[in-house]
């Protein structure tokens, strides 16, 4: 089943669905890789701060000798590291990435936090890469609306993304809105939600309902709403099952059974992140976490 597409800002088009390697070494990160190629994504989201670009190059290069697809078919992305922020930084670190990579360049970079004091000079070099090819498109993750409003006001080049946690647990409709005022796409990790979404009984009801499981209902409920999603998962069965979800629609009923489920509780303490302009101090925090 083919995945449908999205247009970023810029004209890019990009699948709306992916697979996410978040905590996973790099041998997983190369198995699941080149499972999820073999088995029809093509979006692969990875970062330096996982530790495992290498292995997610390697499985890119194992997925396209099985499948013949070549590079272009793809859609990669990666994140600037909380450690490597600022200006030159983040120049120096992008050819280390894409060696990683074993790719000249990714269709998406991220950074992926907005650190004090350091993300908008960040963001400067990143609107550099993108200018020399090295990125098809430039975005960023966890921005609030504070912090994006000022990115906006101090960028040349409008985020073509904004990668938040989203899903039936949490809506961040505030940041949500002032991405859609400026054309910016929202993409979700942990679109799932965790133990609470998937084992939650009105979510089930629907599922049965559409003879689909639960991960697949949270899905298209996010789908619908024109997220990406990139749920994380190192088995087949599950990578097979996740994009199963472009043959059935949700009505709107249960499109509001499922929104109404929002408490707009992070599963990271967003009140106790204190955005430190401290790269290293950032990253110990949140390492576990995303």
């Amino acid at each position: 089943m083919t995945i449908q597409t999205v247009t970023l800002n810029n004209g890019v088009k990009m699948p709306q669905l992916g697979i996410g390697v978040w905590k996973t070494s790099n041998q997983e990160a190369r198995n699941t890789t080149a499972m999820a190629i073999k088995n029809g994504y093509t979006l692969i989201d990875t970062a330096k701060q996982y530790g495992n670009e290498a292995g997610v190059g390697q499985g890119i290069q194992d997925g396209l000798k099985v499948t013949g697809k070549s590079r272009e078919d793809l859609f990669i992305t990666t994140k600037v590291f909380n450690g490597d922020q600022g200006h030159q930084p983040t120049l120096d670190a992008i050819e280390g990435q894409l060696d990683a990579l074993q790719t000249d360049y990714v269709d998406l970079l991220l950074m992926h936090w907005p650190v004090n004091g350091l993300y908008n000079a960040t963001w400067w070099a990143m609107e550099e890469i993108y200018a020399a090819g090295k990125a098809k498109a430039i975005g960023v993750c966890n921005f609030n609306v504070e912090r994006l409003s000022d990115l906006l006001d101090n960028g040349s080049v409008v985020p073509a993304v904004n990668q938040i946690e989203f899903n039936p647990r949490i809506h961040q409709q505030d940041v949500l809105s002032l991405c859609q005022e400026n054309k910016i796409q929202v993409e979700a990790w942990s679109p799932l939600g965790g133990g609470a979404a998937l084992s939650n009984q009105a979510i089930q009801q629907i599922a049965d309902q559409h003879h689909k499981t639960v991960a697949q209902v949270i899905l298209r409920w996010e789908i619908q709403q024109g997220i990406v999603v990139i749920p994380k998962s190192v088995h087949e069965e599950r990578i097979i099952a996740n994009k199963d979800v472009f043959d059935f629609s949700l009505t709107d009923e249960e499109m509001v059974i499922i929104s109404s489920l929002n408490t707009e509780e992070h599963t990271i303490w967003y009140d106790k992140f204190k955005w430190s302009g401290n790269p290293d101090g950032v990253d110990d925090y949140i390492d576990h976490r995303n």
